[in-house]
């Protein structure tokens, strides 16, 4: 019985034949045209995108395609919100707008709700003689681990607090919802709240193991704290509100210091 005859080439034999190309299959490359070897797409572009003919733009990081927006007007839009917003407060409160009058009926309508001694702590969170300390021991901590930059961010803001918010005090001269005293706004537990616990997190999370917890912890104590002194009748709410909206201010250099850190140390290559 016959058999069919095979083609007698192995993988081993070097034919003179060269291989042919398929119907309807396309290399992926071709030689060009001068026959210098240069590979050609099949479908006429250039082998790559060079990096020069890349559109950027002043707001987009270089090198993306299509223009992706970069962190530049990410922070540009976080600053110019939390400035808009406390604006906008100080507006009201000093002009007596009509948020003003909201928010006066809001807080005598929340005063006095609550267990008495748990608004009592809550308020408490924000004096100096809790939150300072909670700060203390964080910057003591980033300076025996070496850091040196961002304790002095954390410290500096911290310092600025009474500095921007004494005197606002005095020029809003707003009275408290249960006295007729004025310098309510903004509230300053608020404030050394906000800062102390949200700069603790921002020093202790890389060395956390799951460093997310540590912002939710401090915005848990900040929102703690505000809650506790507007149902203790101690400040309005706008007063909680404006100093959250100036904290948020004062933090942003420290944050965007502990990111740069964060990004310098993921590029350096391991040993």
């Amino acid at each position: 019985m016959r058999e069919t005859p095979r083609p007698q080439g192995t993988a081993g034999d070097t034919g003179s034949e060269l291989p042919q190309r398929r119907p309807g299959c396309a290399f992926a490359h071709t030689t060009g045209a001068s026959g210098s070897g240069t590979p050609h797409r099949s479908d006429g572009r250039p082998p790559h995108t060079p990096r020069g003919a890349r559109h950027t733009g002043p707001t987009v990081r270089p090198g993306t395609t299509p223009p992706v927006p970069g962190r530049t007007a990410l922070l540009v839009s976080v600053v110019s919100g939390l400035l808009a917003l406390f604006a906008l407060t100080t507006w009201q409160i000093a002009a007596d707008g009509p948020l003003r009058g909201l928010d006066e009926r809001t807080g005598r309508a929340l005063v006095g709700h609550g267990p008495a001694r748990l608004t009592e702590f809550l308020a408490d969170l924000g004096n100096t003689q809790i939150a300072l300390p909670v700060l203390g021991c964080a910057i003591v901590w980033s300076l025996v681990r070496g850091e040196r930059r961002e304790p002095l961010y954390a410290a500096l803001t911290m310092a600025a607090v009474p500095l921007l918010v004494v005197p606002l005090k005095d020029w809003i001269a707003r009275p408290g919802p249960l006295t007729d005293a004025t310098g309510y706004y903004p509230s300053g537990h608020a404030a050394t709240a906000a800062v102390a616990y949200g700069a603790a997190a921002l020093l202790l999370a890389p060395y956390v193991r799951r460093s997310w917890m540590m912002p939710v912890v401090a915005v848990l104590l900040t929102a703690a704290t505000g809650i506790g002194l507007v149902l203790r009748g101690y400040h309005w709410p706008l007063d909680v509100l404006g100093s959250w909206f100036l904290c948020g201010l004062l933090l942003l250099p420290l944050v965007l210091s502990r990111r740069s850190r964060r990004r310098s140390s993921s590029r350096t290559p391991s040993c």
